[in-house]
């Protein structure tokens, strides 16, 4: 049976993407087929192949199902700035109906653990209607979060699971990255994630000097999204 997830961060530079790739490899180790997408990012390089993102390569890494890279990320922009204003100086129209074909393609690939990433926080916008959490909406995929843990995350963390909630979507598990180890009161903190945050938290990822799939996924418990793992 299939699983499908929507990766969400509490901020932008949290860490969705570390975890996301040690999701993916869990999932692997676990015997599961997997397949990450990341529909939207900015911040691209220019190659003699096209314009390509870090995230979405590091998600392809770890995807066994293989498919072309725009696939994976059908819309990419060269600056790094919010994806609202680098499609708009791209003169790109950007919208849920444009990404949602795309991520449906994603899903009917029916991979055992598949993982959608969005781009910044929650309210990250596409136009000057839509947000990118309306394309979690349209597809109705359960949210996993991602807790930059540092000083105001719990805040934040509060502040995103509502927003999930409010858009009736299910807040399956959250992953706390610790991005400033030197975090004041930081079991403290985690105690409090732990306690409010309406799911339950699927591991607690250190300040790591070496980040890499393999040292992240083995920090993060899967067996907790009560997956069938082999």
């Amino acid at each position: 049976m299939s699983a499908a997830y929507f990766i969400a961060g509490t901020d932008t530079d949290v860490g969705k993407t570390t975890i996301a790739s040690g999701l993916l490899h869990a999932a692997s180790l676990n015997g599961l087929s997997t397949l990450g997408a990341k529909p939207v990012a900015s911040g691209c390089d220019v190659t003699p192949k096209g314009l390509r993102n870090a995230d979405a390569l590091a998600l392809m890494d770890e995807s066994s199902i293989k498919l072309k890279y725009e696939e994976i990320n059908p819309f990419a922009f060269e600056p790094a700035i919010a994806p609202h204003l680098a499609a708009r100086e791209a003169g790109v129209v950007l919208d849920v109906q444009s990404l949602l074909g795309p991520m449906r393609d994603i899903l009917a690939r029916e991979a055992d653990f598949t993982l959608i990433e969005g781009a910044g926080g929650w309210r990250v916008p596409l136009s000057n209607q839509a947000n990118l959490s309306d394309l979690a909406m349209a597809l109705g995929l359960p949210v996993i979060l991602v807790v930059g843990v540092r000083l105001g995350c719990i805040n934040h963390a509060l502040l995103t699971a509502e927003a999930i909630a409010q858009d009736g979507l299910q807040l399956a598990g959250w992953v706390a990255n610790i991005i400033d180890g030197k975090t004041a009161r930081l079991e403290e903190n985690l105690a409090t994630l732990a306690e409010r945050l309406p799911a339950p938290c699927l591991g607690r990822v250190p300040k790591l000097k070496v980040v890499s799939p393999e040292v992240v996924a083995s920090h993060l418990e899967l067996d907790l999204l009560e997956l069938d793992l082999v």
